[in-house]
């Protein structure tokens, strides 16, 4: 298991392909002059010990250097025992709906990004309860199986969206039927699951029957809504710009509104409450107080521990790929020069 310290330490990497595109135009700059000063063949005569490859050999060790001591600020760790832990929680599965009305902006930045803020943000108050992920749209996947590893969860959160299935509409029911065989533990005597979603349901009465399954199934099911009751459009976008909005067969714009009542409807049927998503303070503090107030359950978890600094590997290869650098000169060395190694042409 890896741990990284200084995450942020990762954007310095975006100095090496400024640092590539600069050697690349100051490259051609010195070809450009040198053909105002003399042909190629002549400035070989003129200069027979500079290497042509050694520019680039000497960048390369450069880069390496210099990726070497930014992974090195990163404090990358390697957890070296794994150790079996007691821990007491619930399971908790998030149904978090990605059908394309979930573009829709009523909310801000749109529904898709509120739920998945929302899911992140639960997942902050928890401590040593297990989770589970699942995408829904006109049918079910499951994206991340019951775990206690909220830095996988995230994850995987962030990398949702409303392309990841192309069967599209809204089949709740499909969603809970599948989140019934995420618990895995028998013995577990609270199993919560909170549908994310704006209401939309295709699946007519078929959603209701999956409910009662699932409170056989002793699952408690919580709803939380996003967007609003007066409805928007749904964008259609292309890298981030507008390109049109969603029509009917008719040609009319598509309203998709949040549609509370089916999904009160599902709360109330599985014991659980609907949750206004609106605002994530609120809808958080309130399932932080339900989640307390239910029985945890102890059970084992496995979990790495006793880190250990891996940051003096890289530093050490960083600076001795600096150290080439500085010692590798651009004329020619002429053992290799023999050797011929860059199959460089000899000049007479």
């Amino acid at each position: 298991m890896i741990q990284l310290d200084e995450k942020i330490y990762f954007y310095l990497l975006f100095i090496i392909p400024v640092i590539v595109t600069l050697f690349l135009l100051v490259l051609l700059w010195k070809k450009r002059t040198q053909k105002k000063f003399a042909d190629s063949l002549l400035l070989r005569r003129l200069t027979p010990n500079k290497s042509q490859y050694k520019g680039t050999l000497k960048l390369l060790f450069f880069l390496l250097g210099l990726s070497g001591l930014i992974i090195a600020l990163v404090n990358p760790k390697i957890g070296t025992k794994l150790e079996t832990v007691k821990r007491e929680g619930v399971d908790i599965v998030f149904a978090v709906d990605v059908s394309k009305s979930m573009l829709a902006e009523d909310i801000a930045p749109n529904r898709m990004e509120k739920a998945k803020r929302l899911v992140s943000e639960i997942i902050n108050q928890l401590a040593s309860d297990r989770v589970g992920i699942i995408a829904y749209a006109g049918q079910a996947f499951p994206q991340l199986p019951i775990t206690t590893d909220y830095g996988a969860a995230k994850m995987f959160l962030q990398g949702m969206n409303t392309n990841m299935l192309s069967s599209q509409g809204t089949a709740i029911n499909e969603a809970i039927e599948l989140a019934t065989t995420f618990y895995d533990d028998d013995e577990q005597t609270n199993r919560v699951l909170f549908i994310i979603s704006d209401g939309e349901d295709h699946s007519g009465g078929q959603t209701i029957n999956a409910v009662e399954e699932a409170i056989e199934a002793g699952i408690k099911i919580y709803t939380i809504g996003v967007g609003k009751p007066k409805g928007a459009p749904i964008p259609l976008k292309r890298n981030g710009v507008l390109e049109s909005l969603k029509k009917d067969m008719q040609g009319e714009v598509v309203i998709t509104k949040l549609n509370q009542e089916v999904l009160i409807d599902i709360a109330e049927e599985g014991d659980g409450s609907y949750i206004d998503g609106s605002n994530t303070d609120d809808a958080v503090a309130f399932i932080k107080e339900e989640l307390l107030q239910m029985d945890k359950k102890e059970f084992e978890a496995k979990q790495f521990a006793e880190y250990k600094d891996q940051f003096q590997w890289f530093l050490g290869a960083g600076l001795l790929f600096l150290f080439l650098d500085i010692f590798i000169l651009d004329r020619k060395t002429k053992w290799l020069k023999k050797l011929n190694l860059f199959n460089e042409k000899q000049i007479d």
